[in-house]
């Protein structure tokens, strides 16, 4: 995998009418594009590339971790011929090369590339320091969601960046950690330098609570690394009053309504009851059913029963926001870490349960709103209780694939088509884009 810059320079040009950079994955020198040295060696540039990160990561990126996992683990049928969507659907031996699988890889690696940059050069720019620590604080988030958004669907993935083409792998677990340091290391940084008007204004722009955000982040990626402790703590210092958005406009559509809604033709539609198989009981008093889903009563390609789509992904313009993470994912991290501590606290499970199945007054109006949990307490009933929550509340957040094998869902059969299999994959094979250029790409999992 070679370093490379991904900015086009008429969308940095739209964005920021500054100064705009440019790239392209060919040998030939472009005399117009400007160097990695302009871009980052000025205010100016090192803004534009900033929004320019989280742009790539919010459009692109975020098209391929919730599509992804979500025809994989069935949140999703999908309602094309297109193969790579066939690919996902049928599971087993999925091409290499099918988009998907190259698409979520290489954003993942571009947003880490970025972000490694302005990490590197934000400490030697003549700017206030707020300013810096808030630069360099962000592009650690978002480094971090890069590494535990490929980590959620490899077996192993690359957290560094190498120009040699040379990129070491690592095991997810590893993977979690290094996005977890990354991640404390930005709080460290905006605590010694509070982050600054100017790069409140230039970047958050009142869609982004940078503090709240680290540690929702810290939270999911503490619980995935088996840190339960950490999660815990994490999760319970987030402002579940507050939130963060990604916003979208004309020229950059919300991600998941162009799959689902855009001229009428969609590449996926929600599967009833969330995909969940009928041994999952959703109470039909359930918010959360009117807030996500929509009664269609008909079938996809593969004769699985499908909806429409509501939440975060239905407004007419397709420019609604999307939530970067959703408050009560925090209290499901801390009943479900709560429960595989060693010495499981089982009242504090139940209660943090209960906040999500209670909850009125979200601040995104993802309200479950049903009586509180009455049923086992044993640790598997309670680890079943926070399953069918996560599937509810965090539908298409890209989750799902991480969350069905951490649960110890059924495995997937060995073949294709099977389409009983709550997912069929356990992780994804390495894309030829990286193994043609990466000699350290590890085997391909089997299934």
């Amino acid at each position: 995998m070679k370093k490379y810059l991904n900015f086009n320079i008429k969308a940095i040009a739209l964005l920021m009418t500054v100064l705009a950079v440019s790239s392209c994955e060919t040998d030939f020198d472009n005399p117009n594009a400007a160097t990695d040295a302009q871009v980052f060696s000025s205010r100016e540039g090192i803004l534009a590339a900033t929004i320019g990160m989280q742009q790539l990561y919010s459009t692109t990126g975020l098209r391929w971790i919730v599509e992804t996992p979500a025809v994989t683990t069935r949140e999703a049928g999908i309602t094309t011929t297109f193969q790579n969507m066939i690919d996902l659907e049928d599971g087993g031996d999925i091409p290499n090369s099918t988009s998907n699988i190259v698409g979520l890889w290489s954003t993942m690696l571009r947003v880490m590339s970025i972000s490694e940059d302005i990490a590197k050069n934000a400490p030697d720019l003549n700017i206030n320091d707020g300013t810096k620590s808030g630069l360099i604080a962000y592009a650690n988030l978002y480094k971090a969601m890069a590494i535990g958004s490929m980590a959620q669907n490899y077996e192993q993935v690359i957290v560094e960046i190498s120009q040699d083409g040379d990129a070491a792998f690592v095991t997810r677990t590893e993977a979690y950690n290094t996005a977890v340091a990354l991640l404390n290391e930005a709080q460290n940084l905006i605590s010694a330098n509070p982050i600054s008007d100017e790069f409140s204004s230039e970047i958050l722009r009142g869609n982004i609570d940078l503090e709240n955000t680290l540690q929702a982040m810290s939270a999911r990626y503490n619980l995935f690394a088996g840190n339960y402790d950490a999660a815990i703590t994490a999760a319970g210092s987030v402002d579940q009053s507050s939130g963060s958005v990604f916003t979208y406009d004309s020229q950059n559509l919300n991600p998941v309504w162009s799959r689902v809604f855009q001229n009428g033709l969609p590449n996926f539609k929600p599967r009833d009851n969330f995909g969940l198989p009928a041994s999952f009981s959703i109470d039909p008093a359930d918010g959360r059913i009117d807030f996500y889903l929509v009664p269609l009563d008909e079938l996809n390609i593969n004769q699985l029963p499908i909806e429409d789509l509501a939440g975060f992904f239905d407004e007419e313009s397709g420019t609604e926001s999307i939530p970067v993470y959703l408050p009560d994912e925090m209290n499901l991290i801390i009943a479900e870490a709560n429960l595989r501590k060693t010495s499981a606290d089982i009242t504090a499970a139940v209660t943090a349960i209960n906040d999500v199945r209670t909850d009125n007054d979200d601040v995104f109006g993802v309200n479950a709103n049903i009586t509180a949990y009455s049923g086992d307490t044993s640790v598997d009933a309670l680890l079943d209780e926070v399953y069918l929550n996560r599937r509810l509340e965090l539908f298409l957040t890209g989750t799902s694939l991480e969350d069905s094998r951490r649960f110890e869902r059924p495995e997937p059969s060995t073949s294709a088509k099977v389409f009983t299999d709550e997912r069929n994959r356990n992780f994804y094979p390495y894309p030829n884009t990286e193994r043609d250029n990466n000699s350290n790409t590890p085997a391909d999992p089997s299934i």
